[in-house]
């Protein structure tokens, strides 16, 4: 590496560090490497826009957005809730086991684990917390912990981020993220299972069977949004943009056509909160394709990838590796600069190591997405205190042994690849 580089990486790092926003110490640290290399700052602009414009897949995010946006501002998730709630509310620590399922549904929908977080996850923990029937720290670390699962089952917006820097199908990525969501589930599920007879958990007010149908057809049309979603992009009707757009739009129209719960000033209020939130997520993006530029033009991923062929690493020693330094950082950056800067660097190791990119792309979104309830950074923590007023404290003394069994799934996943390329394979995946 040369000296302009270390010079851009280390005021990246200290702009970071002192809380500049990662966009604003990118650019920064980037026209401080083209003023001293000589090169043209223009350069700075054409990467940007070249990156954002020639990026078809990208269009799916705003649309993603808004349709999480769209569903959490009606009463569906408020239908959704109360369809889990029949389903698995009657057993012991039910509420906590509808707070697992709810994510699952939901995650068929938004592809971010914050929307999950502060939309249904809201709700929930009120319903937790209610005549003291949880403690409120560990409503919010299991929501916390929940919410993991929205970016893992498809649609999932790190994973288009992470098929952005990898050339990677995004289909195929969405595939590989369904079994690994669910065995995620599983496990938080057999927690709650284990806490709640430990902790002696009552049972919660069961809903009578024979409401169970009515609950399920009032739900019905919300729980059609995945199904539709995932077969127009796995029966060949739409690409994944495509199907980000019909999301969006049926997410619209069930809001104000179906259930008739959305009016125009929330309409304008829902896509504003979408334009900020993309052009937050837009400023980063360009960002980082600029410090990709700075990477490769130093060469630094094929030096990494040499340096491991040299020591003749292998692709498990590798993998864990890989997951324990995207961890580390996890706790100190958001999931976005990760997926955009750091998870790039490895690519071409990872390739010439034989690791499959798609195994590759899910395991990381998973280690990222526990970055997101692991303190000190851990952003859902934050969110959750912010909408809830649940002090910080509680819900970090809580949040620990949901991160340590998430982290036990993730091993098992990067173990056991064919946990995550099974589904991938059987709709012609070759890898």
């Amino acid at each position: 590496m040369s000296v302009p580089f270390l010079f851009a990486l280390g005021a990246f790092l200290l702009l970071g560090a002192i809380g500049a926003p990662i966009a604003m110490a990118a650019f920064v640290s980037s026209i401080a490497y083209f003023f001293i290399t000589g090169q043209d700052v223009g350069l700075l602009a054409e990467q940007s826009l070249n990156g954002l414009f020639n990026s078809y897949v990208l269009l799916a995010v705003p649309l993603f957005i808004l349709a999480a946006n769209f569903m959490n501002a009606g009463t569906i998730s408020d239908r959704l809730l109360m369809f889990c709630v029949a389903v698995v509310g009657r057993f012991r620590g039910g509420l906590a086991h509808v707070n697992v399922l709810a994510s699952v549904i939901f995650s068929g929908m938004s592809g971010s684990a914050i929307a999950d977080a502060a939309g249904i996850g809201r709700v929930i923990i009120d319903m937790m917390c209610r005549n003291n029937r949880y403690p409120a720290g560990y409503a919010a670390a299991l929501t916390a912990a929940s919410s993991v699962i929205g970016p893992i089952i498809p649609p999932s917006i790190p994973m288009i981020l992470y098929a952005l820097v990898s050339d990677t199908s995004v289909g195929y990525l969405f595939l590989g993220g369904v079994v690994p969501g669910l065995f995620l589930a599983l496990v938080l599920m057999a927690h709650v299972v284990w806490t709640s007879h430990r902790r002696n958990f009552g049972k919660d007010e069961a809903v009578p069977i024979r409401q169970i149908p009515g609950l399920t057809m009032r739900a019905f049309p919300a729980l059609l949004l995945p199904v539709i979603l995932l077969y127009g992009i796995y029966g060949g009707i739409t690409t994944p943009t495509e199907a980000a757009a019909v999301a969006a739009a049926y997410a619209l129209i069930l809001s104000v056509v179906v259930y008739r719960s959305l009016s125009w000033r929330q309409f304008y209020h829902l896509v504003l909160d979408g334009a900020k939130s993309t052009s937050v997520v837009g400023l980063i993006i360009a960002s980082a394709l600029v410090l990709n530029y700075l990477v490769a033009s130093e060469n630094i991923p094929s030096v990494v990838a040499g340096y491991l062929a040299d020591i003749n690493m292998s692709p498990l020693m590798f993998l864990l590796g890989v997951n324990v330094i995207i961890l580390l950082l996890g706790c100190l950056f958001d999931a976005t600069t990760l997926l955009l800067i750091v998870v790039p660097l490895f690519l071409p190791a990872a390739s010439h190591l034989g690791v499959d990119l798609v195994h590759f792309g899910v395991v990381v979104t998973i280690n990222i997405m526990i970055g997101l309830i692991t303190p000190p950074y851990g952003i859902l923590l934050f969110v959750l205190n912010g909408v809830t007023g649940i002090p910080l404290r509680d819900i970090i003394r809580e949040i620990w042994p949901f991160v340590a069994i998430l982290l036990v799934a993730l091993i098992v996943l990067v173990v056991f690849p064919s946990m995550v390329l099974w589904l991938p394979r059987q709709f012609g995946y070759g890898g």
